[in-house]
């Protein structure tokens, strides 16, 4: 798999993933990092045109390096929720085939501390440069499951003591009114569709982000990032609490 894309590549030789790296003539402080990790651990680097980084990131922005990188480990559904030593934060991707919005949902993942993501094999951004480069590289060290059916990967979860939490604008809870120190795992649809019937009524609870405007829905990004961050509110209160006892 290719990536492209300074901090992406930087992360990935971070993750030990990366198997050989092409770059340009940049030089500054970010690309002399891409030397010295790929140096540091012996991957191979060719120096070649812009021209040859255009074709090979299909006209991303390269910032004048590509690199191929080992398949990642795929995980399962119940490795996920059996994560050790925490309680686990899931994120289930349904149908989300943007591949800017599922690179923006797995940077906010990184940064909330989240156990890891479910995704379909059909109907799911493909885990390629496009993600890589809108994750800001946390697609290297993503722990990600693909699975072929969403619904039994959510009925997976509850099996496993996981409340399955469905995002949807028409719901009737909020999303506040939901104990996320329990181990749980957001469920995210599609944009402009939402939850798949099947995947919404599965969910044990689905619930809303009110919306004070005179827009009717946020990007799932976005959303994704507001209600992981009160997840992570409620999980910081908790531990603070529990240390002053």
């Amino acid at each position: 798999m290719l990536i492209y894309g300074l901090n992406p590549v930087i992360e990935a030789l971070r993750a030990k993933r990366v198997t050989r790296v092409r770059v340009s003539a940049r030089q500054d402080k970010r690309m002399d990092e891409v030397l010295a990790l790929a140096g540091a651990q012996r991957v191979p680097v060719e120096r070649v045109d812009a021209q040859t980084l255009d074709r090979a990131a299909r006209g991303g922005v390269h910032q004048g390096v590509v690199a191929e990188i080992e398949a990642a480990r795929d995980y399962d559904v119940t490795e996920l929720a059996a994560a050790a030593g925490a309680t686990p934060l899931i994120v289930v991707l349904d149908g989300i085939e943007d591949p800017h919005n599922v690179g923006a949902i797995l940077r906010t993942c990184d940064a909330a501390a989240a156990t890891g993501v479910i995704r379909q094999t059909r109907h799911s951004a493909a885990l390629d440069g496009v993600v890589g480069k809108a994750s800001a590289g946390a697609l290297a060290s993503a722990r990600i499951a693909t699975v072929v059916n969403i619904a039994r990967a959510v009925e997976a979860l509850k099996s496993a003591n996981v409340w399955t939490i469905g995002l949807a604008g028409d719901a009737g809870e909020a999303y506040t009114d939901v104990d996320w120190t329990l181990p749980s795992a957001l469920v995210l649809g599609a944009e402009g569709t939402g939850l798949r019937r099947l995947v919404r009524d599965t969910c044990d609870r689905v619930v809303r982000i009110p919306m004070l405007g005179t827009v009717d829905s946020l990007n799932v990004s976005v959303a994704a990032g507001v209600v992981l961050y009160e997840a992570v509110r409620q999980r910081k209160k908790q531990t603070m609490a529990n240390a002053r006892c």
